[in-house]
């Protein structure tokens, strides 16, 4: 495994993390055997980034990881979220329909002693505002943010899906050391103001999807999905934009196949390539998957290559967008 800094600190993360939350949350049947055993070979193969959040099945996922996390404390540099809530304190089956958006100081101060008391640790390493709150000013956020790091309970503070005005306010009342947004060969929002906003603060991007759930690859028939996978409800996997992301995986398999790797390890190459800042975290709840990840730090892009890549996706422009119209609401605030 290579190995990459968080922002401006000395801290050495693995060049690519791992994802937790489809051990928990919203792709499909769970099974914690085979999640726990995926957590244990991420260690054997030197990946020390984890990430997760208290939504991801209500807390569920906080309390799968850290069977793992409390033997291998020294191991593991953690990272977690706050701020949905669901309605009634009652997870839904399959994604973030029934919840609510909560950055106050208020609740703050309660998520982080629940995700302390689930994960068993004293310190959370990295934690991130999951969104940003339209109803309260990113300062009063922070700030209260950064009370958890002076009481010794957070070490480092992110935020997701943040904009570029938020990120500014943010870093100017606490160094943010990290911003967590999506980032793929199809979802490439971040790219310029964002994208130099967090180069010019020396704030790592932590890309979550980078194989965009899957599309990029190939790898999903949407008719085998189980009823509780968010994923049936995304814009990108029905009608026109799945048969437009059907032929753009067929392109970019042979582009892989070229380079003597699969496409999986060519999309998560690709992220890696466009800085040493970033550090993509792919999700995923079983080891065969996580080790043919984790094989993209081997695979070097010439110029030619990135040209290569972005020609193929450049043809088939009709991808649809990431989100449902109402979580798109939540990013980029």
């Amino acid at each position: 495994m290579k190995y990459r800094n968080l922002g401006t600190t000395t801290e050495k993360l693995s060049a690519i993390g791992l994802g937790c939350m489809g051990m928990s949350f919203a792709y499909g049947p769970t099974d914690d055997t085979e999640s726990i055993a995926t957590l244990h070979k991420s260690l054997d193969l030197g990946i020390n980034f984890w990430d997760t959040a208290d939504m991801y099945g209500n807390g569920l996922n906080e309390e799968l990881i850290s069977k793992v996390l409390v033997p291998n404390r020294d191991k593991v540099f953690i990272a977690t979220k706050f701020g949905f809530r669901f309605k009634d304190e009652q997870k839904p089956a399959s994604n973030v329909n029934g919840t609510y958006f909560d950055g106050s100081p208020k609740w703050i101060k309660i998520a982080v002693e629940n995700s302390l008391k689930r994960l068993n640790i004293d310190t959370i390493d990295l934690y991130y505002a999951h969104r940003v709150d339209p109803n309260v000013p990113i300062e009063e956020t922070v700030g209260a943010m950064a009370e958890l790091v002076k009481e010794g309970k957070v070490r480092y503070l992110g935020l997701s899906e943040a904009s570029p005005a938020s990120i500014r306010k943010a870093h100017a009342i606490h160094p943010i050391s990290a911003l967590q947004s999506e980032y793929s060969l199809l979802t490439r929002d971040v790219e310029a103001e964002i994208l130099d906003t967090v180069n010019e603060l020396g704030i790592s991007l932590v890309p979550y999807s980078p194989l965009a759930r899957g599309l990029v690859i190939n790898t999903v028939d949407i008719n085998s999905l189980h009823e509780s996978d968010f994923r049936k409800t995304l814009p990108r996997y029905s009608g026109e934009n799945l048969e437009n992301n059907k032929s753009l995986s067929n392109d970019f398999a042979a582009l892989a196949s070229d380079k003597n790797c699969t496409p999986a390890q060519l999309a998560i190459a690709w992220v890696l390539a466009q800085g040493e800042q970033i550090i993509p975290i792919p999700g995923t709840k079983k080891r065969k998957y996580l080790e043919e990840n984790a094989g993209a730090v081997d695979v070097n892009l010439s110029e030619a290559d990135l040209k290569a890549i972005l020609k193929v996706i450049e043809q088939y422009p009709n991808t649809g967008a990431r989100y449902s119209e109402g979580a798109l609401k939540l990013v980029n605030n």
